[in-house]
């Protein structure tokens, strides 16, 4: 591919970390007025709506960053090498947005539909667990190993960002697991009202979540300046 295709798929891969912050923030902002007891309701409601709406995003985001960045390093191997092969052919790489296809139409359809199909929910946590456990034990050897796949451009910068995007991916699994109480409390509240133990449910809920939100904001951050200055990276 030329230098501007190449161009292109970079500025990709940087649309995707911008969108997925920005969505991350926009979630966080609304959900300070689902936990407003002095407002009514139904404006709590379209706070929530607002709030998930926005929520999308960042899922889309977590899913092409996979595929783009595997396109970027197909592009720039470096000299990467496994068991004598290129480790990143074209054939591997339309395979992987391929899969993204599959796993972005499963995350679209859990977020639409959320808990009316349970097997959607079960295939998009194995993907994320699996993805977790492989990206992981990759990242870490990328960091550790002197020469990595026969790169000898020092790409621990990669590894590190791979070892971010494996922790966003936790966060996230983190923040569903958080939020599992909040359903059930929200309809409540909109049932039969506030109530301490309504609005204590849901601020357990939704600031149980901060710890992974904060993951997420740094991992990503972190991520992309790895991305765009390649610290010690001899290229």
């Amino acid at each position: 591919m030329g230098q501007h295709t190449h161009g292109w798929w970079i500025l990709l891969h940087l649309v995707l970390f911008v969108f997925w912050l920005g969505g991350d923030l926009g979630v966080f902002w609304s959900s300070r007025f689902v936990l407003r007891p002095d407002l009514t309701p139904a404006a709590r409601a379209t706070a929530l709506k607002i709030m998930g709406g926005l929520d999308l995003g960042p899922k889309i985001c977590l899913v092409l960053f996979l595929p783009s960045g595997l396109t970027l390093m197909a592009l720039e191997p470096h000299g990467a090498t496994l068991f004598g092969v290129n480790p990143f052919p074209w054939p591997l790489v339309v395979l992987v947005w391929l899969f993204a296809a599959g796993w972005l139409a499963a995350t679209i359809s859990d977020h639409h539909h959320p808990g009316k199909r349970p097997w959607v929910r079960t295939l998009d946590w194995t993907i994320r667990l699996t993805l977790i456990a492989v990206l992981a034990g990759l990242a870490l050897y990328t960091l550790i190993a002197t020469n990595p796949f026969g790169v000898t451009t020092n790409p621990r910068w990669l590894g590190a960002k791979l070892l971010l995007y494996t922790v966003a991916i936790a966060c996230g699994l983190g923040i569903r697991r958080t939020l599992r109480p909040f359903g059930p409390a929200f309809g409540t509240l909109m049932t039969t009202g506030s109530t301490p133990s309504v609005e204590a449910a849901l601020k357990r809920s939704i600031d149980g979540c901060l710890p992974y939100v904060y993951g997420i904001w740094a991992s990503v951050l972190l991520a992309a300046a790895l991305g765009v200055l390649k610290p010690f990276a001899d290229l």
